[in-house]
């Protein structure tokens, strides 16, 4: 094993640094994925097995331990979609990085998008614009008219009015360019935000519900602007509120190039995020680091008598509990069970006059991945009569 006191202390701090990057990664993407109630049943069932655990109750703990790998199977089942959206968010960042992919993301003309929105719900005509942010959208969307020309407020107009062949779907903005129209996106099922809204608001909140990208939504009853963006659907009380939330979804999703002074306003938005996962990240490097060093505790183990010869009772064993000291890692000693140890003399001597038992490390039952460096005190003494 090697000596971790002879590294320096900044790959500590390295190591633990990377770890809350991961566990802040997981985090947003719990939060994103709407995983909260999932992963709060995993944390409950995770608790159950540790009590378990502590409590001695061994077929409990032998059930959770022996459905591990299903939970793992479930887990990559119930998260398949997005597990993969994951993943591709990873591809998507390695290939910036490289240069070989710019944002995907547009700021686009917000006074445009303002104006046009305003335009059809003032006429009481429908309307759904897609900004796509930093996740690939193309795996989500499907049948398109493709276009490519540069936003305006007429040819958004004329998308959206009823004799447009593609006036019912989605039109995709990606920089100041309507990319296509006439899309079809994914529908949402959550009918408690849905309420009495129709196809359209469920499209928007459907794609918001799977990517980072922002749906504005136009609603030709009710003649208002509605956005839906990390599944979450609102409505404006007003089409020019849509400017300020296009200008910071601009700033912070879909900006190509990292915001002005992008940390601190990370720190002031994700603040509760990074503590925890840095707090949790010096917790799992106590536990695995530290953890993986050799330490000593001291168990009180009861002392059973056994095979003692028939007719014979035992007045009294002196004493009726010794303290054993055993070593091993330290994570393994913080969930020892003392249960799991036991201490047996063998009294089938005691008929022939024997009272003195000498104690060796043998006789103490102990799980495995323990060593037993001593016991105290290193005899026993019986009292039996026939």
């Amino acid at each position: 094993m090697p000596d971790l006191r002879l590294q320096p202390p900044y790959v500590d701090v390295l190591d633990i640094a990377l770890v809350a990057v991961l566990v802040y990664a997981l985090i947003v993407w719990v939060r994103g994925a709407r995983a909260h109630f999932a992963l709060l049943g995993i944390a409950i069932l995770g608790c159950v097995y540790l009590i378990a655990r502590q409590l001695g109750l061994a077929l409990t703990a032998a059930i959770f331990q022996a459905f591990v790998a299903v939970f793992v199977v479930m887990l990559i089942v119930v998260f398949q979609a997005e597990l993969r959206q994951a993943f591709e968010r990873i591809a998507v960042l390695g290939l910036r990085w490289r240069g070989d992919a710019g944002a995907p993301a547009a700021r686009g003309p917000a006074e445009t998008l303002v104006r046009a929105a305003a335009g059809l719900a003032a006429a009481g005509r429908g309307g759904l614009i897609v900004l796509p942010g930093r996740d690939p959208i193309d795996r989500h969307v499907e049948g398109e008219i493709a276009l490519g020309g540069k936003v305006s407020e007429p040819i958004l107009l004329s998308i959206f009015d009823p004799n447009s062949p593609g006036h019912d779907g989605a039109a995709i903005l990606v920089g100041d360019v309507i990319e296509r129209f006439a899309v079809h996106l994914p529908l949402s099922s959550d009918f408690a935000q849905l309420r009495a809204r129709g196809t359209r608001h469920a499209a928007a909140l459907g794609l918001a519900e799977r990517l980072d990208a922002l749906c504005v939504v136009v609603s030709e009853e009710r003649r208002t602007v509605s956005v839906a963006e990390r599944g979450t659907l609102r409505e404006l009380r007003q089409p020019a509120e849509l400017g300020a939330v296009l200008r910071e979804f601009a700033a912070t999703r879909a900006a190509p190039v990292v915001a002005r002074r992008p940390g601190l306003a990370i720190l002031r938005q994700r603040w509760r995020e990074l503590t925890a996962a840095v707090a949790l990240a010096l917790v799992l490097w106590v536990l695995v680091v530290p953890g993986s060093e050799i330490s000593e505790t001291v168990v009180r183990v009861p002392v059973q008598v056994e095979n003692l010869p028939p007719g014979w009772s035992v007045e009294r064993v002196e004493p009726d509990a010794v303290e054993a000291t055993v070593a091993g890692l330290r994570r393994d000693l913080f969930f020892v069970e003392a249960s799991r140890f036991s201490l047996s003399i063998d009294a089938e001597a005691a008929q022939f006059g024997r009272r003195t038992f000498e104690l060796s490390p043998d006789d103490l039952h102990h799980p495995p991945s323990l060593e037993v460096r001593g016991i105290e005190p290193g005899r026993v003494k019986l009292e039996v009569r026939k």
